[in-house]
């Protein structure tokens, strides 16, 4: 498959999202920066400095980002962004990657440690929850790792969540009332730690493959059917976008970042595109 370099000269490109007008929203995680690109190409920073972000869904009127500090949503009008949900029993909240539901909610997973600290503290584990609007915050899952991408199956029964930290895919039967139940194993990655994921409307997952310079599409039964080879070996995060469905982004950042040497300029994490011949299931909007 052939890739199409759109943008360049990041430290760790996270969250995006491609909105109905064919407009490409994503966040520098390392060197800060929540941007916007154009379909011919322009580029806009939205909030410029905006640092540790994992992830971004699309909100009535804007869309909300989280990372270190919780969840938060802006605004397209003001520009302003205002806090949805900072704190869980008492401690500062560090979300990363989420998804939004049919009525609005959205499903998102923390870190138990800072991550981004140096050095960095021995893990401790996450959890994964529902926020419904304005703003209430349900505990699903204890006990994840490293929390990563989000997504529902087609019909909303399954949600798929990688683990990075247990090198493993993992799916969950979603509940009537909205609850998980019967976490399982759905896939490993032949190479790389699973990252961001995107499902398609044959019920397939794909999945960045971070520090494997690959994103692998599996079947429902979590065979691997699709390779993409990827110029950077840290895929982070993919989406689909375009009026059909049928353009798969993919996020990538420099993995140097990750290391205790000093990185030489300029920074290498880049946004690709390709096309595929089966659509993405959109993503609903939030209601906050």
């Amino acid at each position: 498959m052939q890739l199409e370099l759109l943008a360049s000269g990041y430290g760790l490109v996270e969250g995006p999202r491609v909105d109905e007008r064919d407009r490409l929203y994503f966040v520098d995680v390392q060197l800060g920066g929540l941007y916007r690109r154009a379909p011919d190409g322009a580029m806009e920073t939205l909030i410029a400095g905006l640092k540790y972000i994992g992830g971004i869904v699309f909100n009535r009127g804007g869309l909300l980002f989280c990372g270190k500090g919780g969840l938060k949503a802006w605004d397209e009008t003001t520009g302003a962004a205002r806090d949805i949900v900072t704190t869980w029993q008492g401690k500062p909240l560090q979300f990363n990657d989420m998804t939004a539901d049919n009525q609005g909610s959205v499903w998102i997973g923390s870190f138990g440690y800072d991550v981004f600290a140096h050095p960095r503290p021995d893990p401790a584990p996450g959890a994964l929850f529902r926020i419904d609007p304005p703003g209430n915050i349900v505990a699903l899952w204890d006990g994840i790792e490293l929390s990563n991408g989000l997504g529902f199956s087609p019909d909303g029964s399954l949600l798929y969540h990688s683990d990075s930290g247990g090198d493993t895919v993992f799916v969950y039967d979603v509940q009537p009332d909205r609850t998980l139940r019967h976490r399982r194993p759905f896939a490993k990655l032949p190479q790389g730690v699973p990252d961001g994921l995107a499902v398609d409307v044959e019920g397939g997952v794909w999945v960045a493959g971070a520090m494997g310079g690959k994103v692998f599409r599996f079947t429902r039964d979590g065979v691997v059917a699709q390779t993409i080879e990827v110029p950077l070996n840290f895929p982070s995060s993919v989406v689909f976008g375009g009026r059909d469905l049928l353009d798969l982004y993919i996020a990538t950042g420099d993995e140097r970042y990750f290391g205790d040497d000093p990185v030489e300029p300029p920074p290498r994490g880049a946004i690709f595109r390709t096309r595929t011949s089966i659509p993405g299931l959109p993503v609903p909007k939030a209601r906050f």
